[in-house]
């Protein structure tokens, strides 16, 4: 069995109801992004062992893809979490709302990340700018002009996504068997 890492939470308060964060935090078919620009994409709603997968607003590919484990509005999220170009197997990631005076603690918990693969060392990148995004999102309804200019570069490089994450290499039915 392969080494996982240790479980890595990544935090941030959000000054917004938990109701006002979660609608955000769930949304389909629309471009989230504290996402890195993705569109969450499942077969319906999100509910416990559905498919989702996060794409490109174009929908030529699938950056990321899961199936929900946990779905408990407006609490807790959890899915699986497969990095589709590369070749690791996945790990968890829940997220989880409080409310706190003035607002909301919004918590990112990612688990059973495999140890020393591309996917840890993605999850660690990534993490800090989707609560940070995501908080900035909510409070003044667009990401910081740094998140704003990474993601039109982001844009720019589409082209040279790797061809086993274009998205009818990851249909919804071979996500489920994962």
């Amino acid at each position: 069995m392969s080494e996982r890492a240790e479980k890595a939470i990544y935090k941030v308060f959000i000054a917004a109801p938990v109701e006002t964060v979660w609608r955000e935090l769930v949304k389909t078919d629309e471009v989230l992004p504290f996402f890195f620009g993705a569109v969450c994409k499942t077969t319906g709603k999100l509910t416990i062992g559905a498919p989702m997968a996060m794409e490109t607003p174009n929908g030529k590919y699938r950056s990321v893809v899961g199936t929900v484990l946990d779905f408990d509005p407006p609490r807790r999220y959890s899915h699986t979490f497969k990095f589709t170009g590369y070749d690791d197997p996945p790990c968890t990631v829940t997220y989880e709302l409080q409310p706190v005076d003035g607002g909301t603690e919004f918590s990112l918990i990612t688990t059973n990340v495999p140890a020393g693969t591309k996917t840890e060392k993605g999850m660690a990148q990534g993490g800090k700018m989707i609560v940070e995004t995501l908080k900035s999102v909510v409070e003044t309804g667009q990401p910081k002009l740094g998140t704003r200019l990474l993601l039109g570069v982001m844009g720019l490089f589409q082209p040279l996504t790797p061809k086993q994450s274009r998205s009818e290499n990851w249909p919804f039915d071979k996500i489920t068997k994962f």
